[in-house]
C-alpha cells in the first residue's frame, strides 16, 4: 500500500540547505550597460578564482581569500575545462506569449495575462537555466559560479535580473558577485526531483498569493526535463498571474512571518488583505483543513480504514470549496483512487 508521502505532490519553491537564511529586504537586480562591463569583468575574477582552485585542489586557501590564478593557468582553459567536464543541456527560450513581465507597484516585476486564458491551459512550459545538488558540502557559491561561467552572456543576464534577498547592504553587488549570485538561486529557486534544484527565469516572475488567491501552478516534470504552468481557474486579460511559494495552509500571520523571512516581502495578497473577521474565518479553515491531513496521513500507516479516509478527503474537500482553494482537487482525487484501487477484490 503506498504510503501517504508516497502520494504527496510537492511545489514549493525551495532553497539549498547550505546557509543561515536572515532577513532581507527583496531587490531587484536590474542592470546597466555599464553595470554589465563591471559584471563581466567580477565574473572573469570569479572565474579566475575557481580556476585556481580547481588546478590547486590539494591546497587549502582562507575561506575569505581572492586568489589570483596559478602560474600557466588562463581563463580560456579553466572555462574549455569546465565545459569539457560539466556538459549543460542548451537553454532554450520558453514561449511566453500567454503573458507579459512588467513593472507592478509594490512588487517588482510580476507576469500579466496578455489574453484570456482558460481553466487547466498551459501558460508555460520552461527548461532550467541550470540545476544544482540541493545538499552541497563546501563553499555554495562555488557550484553555483561554475554553473553560470556556463552560461552566455544572455543567459546570464536573465540570471542577475532576478530578484534576490539576504544580500548584505553594506556590499556592493557589482563587487561580490558570488554572493549576489547565492542570494539570488536562494530567492528564485525551484525543486527539481528530489535531488536538485534549479533556475527557470521566465517562471521566476510570477508572484506569490495564499490559499485562494492565487491562479496558476507549477509542477516539474522530469520525463521532460521541464517544469510546467498550468491555469488553475479562468484567468482574464489584463490579471496578474499568481503563484504560491509555499504551505499556505497556515493562518495570516504565520504565512507572513515565512514570506518575510524567506522572500523579503510583506504579503498583501487578497486572503491576507481580507478584513480581521474574514480572516480569522479563513484561518480556522485553513487550519482544520491541516489537522484533517494529519489524519488522513494515518490511511498509510494503516491505522484507519478506507472508509474513515475517504471521509476525511470529502470533508477536506468541502472545507477547501469554502475557502476556495480549489488547487488540491486533482492530488484528493488521486487519494481517493489510491483508496478504492487498494480496497478493490
Amino acid at each position: 500500500m503506498p504510503t501517504q508521502a508516497e502520494r504527496k505532490r510537492a511545489q514549493t519553491r525551495v532553497k539549498p540547505n547550505v546557509v543561515a537564511r536572515k532577513s532581507g529586504k527583496r531587490k531587484s537586480s536590474t542592470f546597466g550597460a555599464f553595470t554589465w562591463e563591471v559584471l563581466a569583468f567580477a565574473l572573469l575574477i570569479a572565474a579566475a578564482s575557481l580556476g585556481y582552485h580547481y588546478f590547486n585542489q590539494d591546497k587549502a586557501a582562507p575561506e575569505a581569500a581572492t586568489p589570483a590564478p596559478a602560474k600557466g593557468v588562463t581563463q580560456e582553459d579553466f572555462n574549455a575545462k569546465v565545459k569539457e567536464e560539466a556538459p549543460r543541456a542548451p537553454y532554450t527560450i520558453p514561449d511566453t506569449s500567454a503573458f507579459t513581465v512588467i513593472e507592478i507597484p509594490g512588487k517588482g516585476k510580476g507576469a500579466i495575462a496578455t489574453r484570456d486564458i482558460k481553466q487547466g491551459e498551459l501558460v508555460l512550459r520552461e527548461g532550467p537555466l541550470f540545476t544544482i545538488p540541493k545538499a552541497i558540502k563546501g563553499n555554495p557559491t562555488e557550484p553555483i559560479m561554475q554553473k553560470i561561467i556556463q552560461l552566455t552572456g544572455e543567459e546570464q543576464e536573465a540570471f542577475f535580473n532576478l530578484s534576490y534577498v539576504n544580500f548584505p547592504e553594506h556590499l556592493s553587488p557589482q563587487a561580490h558577485v558570488a554572493q549576489l549570485a547565492l542570494a539570488i538561486f536562494q530567492t528564485n529557486a525551484v525543486s527539481t526531483g528530489p535531488e536538485e534544484v534549479g533556475i527557470f527565469p521566465s517562471m521566476a516572475r510570477l508572484n506569490h498569493g495564499c490559499s485562494s488567491a492565487f491562479n496558476v501552478v507549477y509542477m516539474w516534470r522530469p520525463e521532460e526535463q521541464s517544469l510546467v504552468v498550468h491555469a488553475l481557474k479562468d484567468v482574464k486579460k489584463g490579471e496578474e498571474l499568481i503563484t504560491t511559494y509555499t504551505n499556505t495552509k497556515k493562518t495570516r500571520d504565520q504565512r507572513r512571518a515565512f514570506l518575510q523571512q524567506h522572500y523579503g516581502f510583506h504579503c498583501t495578497c487578497a486572503v491576507c488583505s481580507l478584513p480581521d473577521d474574514l480572516s480569522k474565518a479563513s484561518d480556522e479553515r485553513l487550519t482544520t483543513i491541516s489537522s484533517l491531513y494529519e489524519k488522513f496521513a494515518a490511511w498509510g500507516r494503516e491505522e484507519i480504514d478506507g472508509a474513515e479516509a475517504v471521509e476525511i478527503i470529502r470533508q477536506i474537500w468541502r472545507i477547501e470549496d469554502e475557502e476556495g482553494y480549489t488547487s488540491e482537487r486533482g492530488s484528493l482525487s488521486a487519494d481517493a483512487a489510491w483508496i478504492a484501487a487498494s480496497h478493490s477484490e
